[in-house]
């Protein structure tokens, strides 16, 4: 009897207080003063003061939201010179790597975390934690939402609003719920020349 009380109180100590992390509540106290689009530089200075891995020439426009356990900073990890808009969440029940120039556009959501389908009563089952990987140079969409396991490859794009659940090869524009393959991205030499082409046959006369 008294090993059950005691663990039902564990169980209910972890529930309470798992998410409480104090260095990143007092970086998130520090940084409440900066409203958005301002203190872009400041906001990856103080998140690297507390341990975060963040490249150099990383902006962040708006503060993330941040849920994890106590291995939080060892679960995201993001490259140099990206661009991170307002109201990215960042679930780090397992790891978030993002490459260097990734576009991180508004609301976008990195889910490592799910359920396994469990039985009638309650259909949510066990915790499941799966990692989600970005390649460099990415640009991602507006209310992107990344589901657990999901690799994203180099130089993508993913359209507003999508729901990434499997992965996105290199180069590949992607979109819908679920996000589906949609074209391949030109390289950078054939990007200038679709672009140059496109010019060109808009101002051909009629």
């Amino acid at each position: 009897m008294i090993e059950s009380r005691i663990a039902k109180l564990k169980r209910l100590w972890y529930e309470e207080n798992h998410g409480f992390h104090p260095s990143w509540l007092l970086a998130r106290g520090v940084l409440a003063i900066f409203p958005m689009h301002v203190g872009s530089r400041v906001r990856v200075a103080v998140m690297r003061a507390i341990g975060f891995n963040i490249g150099h020439g990383t902006l962040m426009w708006g503060l993330p939201t941040i849920t994890g356990d106590d291995r939080l900073q060892n679960n995201l990890e993001i490259g140099e010179y990206c661009w991170m808009n307002v109201g990215a969440f960042f679930d780090l029940g397992a790891k978030v790597t993002i490459g260097d120039r990734v576009s991180i556009a508004h609301q976008v959501m990195f889910m490592t975390t799910s359920h396994e389908i469990g039985p009638v009563d309650r259909r949510a089952g066990p915790l499941i934690f799966n990692p989600i990987t970005v390649g460099a140079g990415t640009w991602l969409g507006a209310r992107v939402s990344i589901l657990p396991g999901v690799t994203i490859g180099e130089g993508c794009v993913v359209a507003t609003g999508s729901v990434v659940n499997k992965n996105v090869p290199a180069n590949s524009i992607v979109g819908g719920v679920p996000a589906k393959f949609i074209r391949e991205v030109p390289l950078e030499g054939e990007v200038r020349n679709t672009v140059m082409r496109e010019v060109l046959l808009e101002r051909k006369p009629g």
